[in-house]
C-alpha cells in the first residue's frame, strides 16, 4: 500500500497506507471481524492501480474479496471469520448508492448480518478520507426508523403455497418469492392473495 496515490478529491489524506493506517487508529474496541475488515478493505488497490481521467481502481472491491479470503485462510481464521471479513471488503463501496437503491434493495442492504460492522467501516472510511458523512447518517436514520418487520417482513408465499397454485418447483420459484418479497418491501403488497395474484401476472401459471 506504501506509495500507491489515490485521487485527492476523494483522499486528500494520502496513499492508500496512510489511508489504512487512519481507518486502523480510528478503531475503539472493535471486534476482530471489523479490524481486519478495516485493514483488508482497499488490498487490492496496489494491484488494480491505473491512471485514466483520473487514477482508477477498477474492480478492487472483488479482488480484494477474494485476497481477503486467501489471506485469512492461509492464516488460519474460522469460516466465520472468514465469511463476516469478506462480506466487509465486498460491501464496503455501496454505501455510496444507498439514495439511489430502491426500496426493498436498500432494506435488504441494511438488514445483513453484522450490519453494524459494515455501518462502522463505513463510517471509518469516509472519516480517514474526504469526511463526508451523508451516506452514513441516512443509514443510520433508516435503520432507526425501522423496525425488525419492515426490514425482514414474514414471507407472504412459500414454495408450497406456489405449488398449490399450479406451479412445477424449479429455479423459477426463486424469482418468483424474489419478486414477492420486493413488491412486499416496498409496501405494493400486503397480502398473501395479493403475492399471488402478483405471481400470475408476472409468472403465468402452466397450462392444465
Amino acid at each position: 500500500m506504501h506509495g500507491v496515490e489515490q485521487p485527492p478529491e476523494f483522499h486528500p489524506e494520502g496513499d492508500v497506507w496512510i489511508h489504512t493506517m487512519l481507518m486502523l487508529e480510528g478503531l475503539r474496541q472493535p471486534t476482530p471481524t471489523l479490524a481486519l475488515g478495516v485493514l483488508l478493505h482497499d488490498i487490492a488497490k496496489p494491484p488494480t492501480f491505473r491512471r485514466a481521467e483520473r487514477i482508477r481502481f477498477d474492480g478492487h472491491v472483488e479482488m480484494g474479496a477474494k485476497m481477503a479470503v486467501e489471506i485469512l485462510g492461509r492464516l488460519r481464521f474460522s469460516s466465520d471469520q472468514i465469511d463476516r471479513v469478506e462480506a466487509l471488503v465486498a460491501n464496503h463501496l455501496k454505501f455510496k448508492d444507498v439514495h439511489r437503491m430502491r426500496e426493498s434493495t436498500l432494506k435488504r442492504f441494511l438488514r445483513q448480518p453484522h450490519f453494524e460492522e459494515h455501518l462502522e467501516l463505513h463510517r471509518l472510511d469516509c472519516a480517514s478520507s474526504h469526511r463526508r458523512l451523508e451516506n452514513y447518517h441516512f443509514c443510520v436514520e433508516k435503520l432507526a426508523s425501522l423496525g425488525p418487520e419492515e426490514l425482514k417482513p414474514a414471507p407472504l408465499l412459500t414454495g408450497r403455497d406456489l405449488i398449490a397454485a399450479g406451479y412445477r418447483p424449479g429455479p423459477a420459484f426463486g424469482e418468483m418469492l424474489t419478486a414477492v418479497e420486493d413488491a412486499q418491501l416496498e409496501s405494493r403488497i400486503g397480502t398473501s392473495q395479493e403475492a399471488l395474484e402478483l405471481v400470475r401476472r408476472l409468472f403465468p401459471p402452466p397450462q392444465q
